[in-house]
Order: C-alpha cells, then structure tokens, then sequence
C-alpha cells in the first residue's frame, strides 16, 4: 500500500528524530493542500454541492482523528483530566483567534456583490481563515508525532487528504476574480504553510517537558472539533446540499476509521 510506504519511508529518513519527522509529516499536509489548489487554477469548475461534499469529507476525517489520533492516545499516555484541561484550553484558544484575527468563513465571504478592489481583500481574509484553520490540524499533527512517529504520519496523511478540498477553497474564488492562476497556485501553496511549522511546537514543548503530552494532544483536539462544529459543518449547510454534505462526512469519517485500523493492526 502506497500509504504504509510512505509511512515507513519517513520514519526510516526521521530515524527517530520527532522534529524531523514532525516537519515532514507537516509538509505532506502543506503539499496536499497545494495539490488542492490545482484544478482551478487549471481552469477547472467545482459545483456548490460538489465543495459541500468535500467539506463534509475533511470534518468527518476531522472528527476521527481528533478522537483517535489525539484524545485516546492522550488519556493512554496521561489520563483523562490533563486532556480534559488540554481540550478545554484548545477549544478557548481557538475562539480568542477567530473572536480577534480578522478573517472570512471559507465560502460565504467571497460572496456577493462588492467591487474587484473589496473582492481581492475578501480573498485574502479568506486566505488568512483557511491559515487559522490549519493551525490546529498543524498542532494535531506534532502532537501525534510526539505520541508516536507512525500515528503522526498516519494523521498527517489523514488531514493531508481533507486539507486538498481546503486548497480548493482557497484558489477557486481567486481565479473567479481574475487573479493569474500561477499566484493563486502559490496562494494555495502559502495557505499550508503554517502545518509544518505549527506541528514543531508540540514536539519542542514535550522534548523539553514530557509530562505536557497529554495536555498537547488534548490542545489539539480541542481546536480541531471547534473549527469542525464552528467553521466547516456550517459552512456545508448554506447552499441547500446538507444531505450531500453529510454523506460526504460520513465517507471521510469511514476512511479515516479504516486507515486507522490499518495502521494500528
């Protein structure tokens, strides 16, 4: 299987080194996202529904992995209070950024009917939300490393994979507007780029204190289930493709299940 060799291939270049690991682990998400940037720069059209669906599949994969990547194993590790404390401050942290840091929702801020000038600082505010949302799919990442290099991998694959309809996002009101498909590409690209610097964190900060692994791993989980209840599931129901939306959760919260049991068999 092509995603137990790509596991197996980083954990053998990382050679049990979890900053290294962590970074390249980040860079599949932030490669990912990009990949999800090319079909409409290259002038593809996306459906409303079609989009729905592929929200939908990034919170069901979400919602697995804040589960099984980050919350089980932070209880393994620590217990269930210091994952309880983790989540709590997570899902706080995640609040003060979307209360304070200006930005759009991922679809209905490029809507309407504002002039070219607004449009361009529209896409950018929604350029700056998908960033905030890859925060905690950063952190998820480097937490899991910290936890165990492999089930890092496997989460980085996983929200690698839900980060491509991301990319999407990103670049199709861009070039609706009018931006040179080139720049949207390598605003698709710059949109990931916060994943493998964010996943270095938790692993600097349990390298130097062990005992916070619990804490991390719930921190991140805290902030993922908060952009999935907050951001992406309201985002799905907007254009009347809720059914397809919450197939397409369902799929992605499947995938993420099996791969999960691959990976742990």
């Amino acid at each position: 299987m092509a995603f137990e060799f790509l596991v197996d291939f980083i954990v053998g270049v990382s050679a049990g080194n979890r900053l290294i690991a962590g970074l390249l682990a980040g860079t599949i998400c932030m490669i990912l996202t990009f990949l999800g940037a090319v079909p409409s720069a290259l002038g593809s059209r996306v459906s409303k529904s079609m989009l729905d669906i592929g929200l939908g599949f990034s919170a069901g994969i979400m919602l697995v992995a804040a589960f099984t990547s980050l919350i089980l194993p932070g209880i393994e590790v620590g217990g269930t209070f210091p994952v309880v404390i983790g989540f709590i401050i997570g899902a706080i942290t995640i609040i003060g950024i979307e209360r304070f840091l200006p930005h759009l929702h991922m679809i209905k801020g490029v809507e309407g009917g504002e002039r070219f000038r607004e449009r361009i600082k529209a896409v950018w505010m929604l350029v700056l939300a998908v960033i905030i949302h890859n925060f905690p799919e950063g952190l998820a990442v480097g937490a899991s490393v910290s936890y165990s290099i492999r089930e890092g991998i496997l989460t980085a694959i996983a929200i690698g994979i839900q980060d491509i309809p991301e990319g999407l996002t990103v670049s199709l009101p861009l070039v609706g507007i009018g931006v040179r498909r080139r720049s949207a590409l390598l605003i698709g690209l710059l949109s990931g780029a916060s994943e493998p610097i964010m996943a270095l964190i938790p692993i600097f900060l349990t390298s130097v204190a062990n005992f916070l692994l619990p804490y991390t791993l719930g921190f991140a989980a805290g902030m993922m289930i908060f952009v999935v209840s907050h951001e992406i599931i309201p985002e799905t129901h907007r254009h009347g493709f809720e059914d397809q939306a919450t197939i397409g959760l369902l799929i992605g919260f499947i995938i993420m299940l099996i791969l999960d049991s691959i990976f742990s068999a």
